[in-house]
């Protein structure tokens, strides 16, 4: 390899180790102390850029694309105020687990604390929200350090994928000349011809990654497995209950634990499992209403489980949490990371073990012995929600009614990116199971409303499928930013907003009845958000009513470019419903 100087020669290593390792794509943002490595990815021909001004933005974006595919896309920005934007995606990445790749760049050492432009302390800049860091050395044309440098690339992309993904952060040191430009042999900053002295490892690399790390978690232990087995066994109400999970259990070996176990199943709708052929096939219910009839009074005339299995990180629904928490029953929860994704503190047994593995293994033998009346208990809840659902639907319009004709709506395959606050609530609670190939996700690792678009968008670039986003009026004014990225990053969508004029998830909370509620938590902005259509060049189009929200969506998820859909509603009204409903489930059932 031969570079003009060794800034040259560091950045393009590091961006060709990376390509090794499967690195497809980037997410750039213009600086100068970046230079070398924007200019190594900018020439790599097997490497997609998408090119961002926001590094907030870009840094959502990736954790998007993180989120459809499972691998990271590395962000590169320039130093200070800069790398400090990818806070907030990092710490969602860090609760939820999710690959990201960060490489800062940053100012020779002896320029810390001296008062020099743009320096900041970068060392360690995300704190414990990374899987590992690294302070890069100063670039040098020397055979070991740059067997370092891919050794380290190599390190960097597998602890971002392992068995607990997250965040991993580079922070990348250059002295000037940042850009491409020829210095003498001599100098410094220049490459020697013989600098690699005849080591090919260093000068060339390998045949693929220079490291290659194989780690996996499988199934329990075979006494683990009769053990549990045997709790699974004696049973006669279980559940199997999946959590949000961007890599959770498979359809595949769901369908093979609830045949053997016969326990009904309640997905939430970000567990991948919500929706999909196996809705259709499994002989047991795959529950999504239960955030309505677990919430209900009714549910004390139910006996508690004997035995719960758990999947994925703690579920969306508050009711369903809360029915947990108060079961008499041992709880196993499945966590291939070692982590204790369980908030009410009520699980029993932590079983340190891949999903899928774990899954088939328990069903290495039929289980059965499920009372009838648990599962129909289920599926008549189950009945009862829906049809109250579609008949207030039909009277009335509230913003889970929104939710409910997404879910219905949306074409197979499509990707819907739900945001934060009652949007996702909402889904849990209005999204119909459904036998469709729909991809639902969102940030509930630490379930903020910034970077919403920008993750949905990153989303959207990683699939040809047709991507749905249903955003709040907060979130949507919170990362307008991030709708440039539909123009500069090719990515089309269906954006569906829903306008309650503030926060309307504080209306569930008694702080409603506060003087203060109005000003200092609802927040009513009065924006019109429709000049975000000559600003971004997207369609916006407001709707009055149920049925021009259809037709309107419909057309929307089969037309090119963006389209946005406002909706608006009254929060405390959309609220009136949604209690309203939950009685109306409450009563029939009690009726039964």
């Amino acid at each position: 390899m031969t570079a003009p100087n060794v800034n040259t020669l560091w950045a393009e290593t590091l961006v060709s180790e990376l390509a090794a390792g499967g690195v497809d794509a980037v997410c750039l943002s213009p600086g100068s102390r970046s230079t070398p490595l924007t200019i190594a990815f900018a020439e790599h021909p097997d490497i997609e850029v998408f090119s961002h001004l926001d590094e907030r933005s870009a840094a959502f974006f990736a954790l998007g694309r993180a989120r459809r595919t499972g691998e990271p896309t590395p962000l590169v920005c320039t130093s200070g105020t800069a790398a400090a934007n990818y806070h907030p995606a990092v710490i969602e990445a860090n609760q939820s687990g999710v690959p990201l790749l960060l490489l800062t760049a940053d100012r020779p050492p002896e320029l810390i604390d001296s008062g020099a432009n743009q320096t900041v302390d970068q060392e360690k800049l995300y704190g414990d929200a990374v899987r590992w860091y690294r302070d890069m050395p100063e670039p040098e044309a020397e055979p070991r350090k740059v067997r370092m440098l891919r050794t380290t690339a190599a390190r960097a992309l597998a602890e971002s994928t392992g068995n607990d993904p997250g965040p991993v952060h580079l922070n990348c040191r250059f002295r000037k000349p940042l850009e491409p430009t020829s210095v003498p042999e001599d100098d410094p900053a220049g490459v020697p011809a013989d600098w690699a002295d005849g080591d090919s490892a260093a000068e060339i690399g390998r045949d693929g990654p220079f490291v290659t790390t194989s780690e996996g978690v499988g199934a329990p232990d075979e006494q683990t497995v009769r053990r549990v087995q045997d709790a699974l066994e004696a049973a006669e109400r279980g559940l199997i209950v999946a959590g949000p999970a961007d890599q959770g259990l498979s359809a595949d070996s769901l369908e093979r634990l609830a045949a053997a176990t016969g326990f009904p199943v309640l997905a939430d709708p970000l567990s991948d499992l919500r929706f999909g052929p196996h809705v259709d096939r499994l002989d047991v219910p795959v529950c999504g209403g239960y955030d309505s009839y677990l919430g209900s009074d009714g549910v004390d005339q139910w006996d508690d489980p004997d035995v719960v299995v758990r999947f994925g990180a703690s579920p969306t629904s508050k009711p369903l949490r809360h029915y947990l928490r108060d079961a008499d029953c041992q709880q196993f929860l499945v966590d291939p990371a070692g982590g204790w994704s369980e908030a009410e503190f009520t699980a029993t047994d932590l079983l340190v073990a891949d999903p899928d593995a774990t899954a088939d293994a328990l069903a290495g033998e039929t289980l059965g012995g499920v009372a009838a009346s648990w599962q129909e208990q289920f599926i008549r809840a189950e009945q009862t929600h829906w049809d109250t659902v579609a008949e207030t639907a039909s009277e009335t319009y509230w913003e889970g009614g929104v939710l409910a004709d997404v879910t219905a709506l949306a074409p197979d395959p499509a990707t819907l990116f739900i945001s934060n606050s009652m949007p996702i609530r909402d889904m849990d609670r209005f999204g119909g199971p459904r036998d469709a190939d729909l991809t639902v996700l969102g940030n509930r690792g630490a379930s903020g409303i910034d970077g919403i678009t920008s993750t949905a968008l990153g989303a959207g670039s990683a699939t040809t499928d047709p991507l749905v986003l249903v955003t709040g009026d907060l979130a949507y004014y919170h990362d307008m930013n991030g709708l440039l990225a539909l123009g500069r990053c090719a990515v089309d969508a269906t954006v569906v907003l829903l306008n309650n004029d503030g926060g309307g998830i504080f209306h569930m909370l008694p702080i409603e009845d506060h003087p203060t509620f109005e000003n200092q938590f609802r927040t009513p902005h009065g924006l019109d958000f429709e000049p975000t259509e000559a600003l971004y060049s997207l369609e916006f189009e407001r709707v009055a009513d149920r049925r021009q929200f259809r037709e309107r969506f419909g057309d929307s998820v089969r037309s090119d470019g963006t389209q946005v859909i406002e909706v608006r509603f009254d929060a405390g009204d959309s609220h009136a419903v949604r209690d309203r409903l939950a009685e109306q489930v409450e009563k029939a059932l009690a009726d039964d």
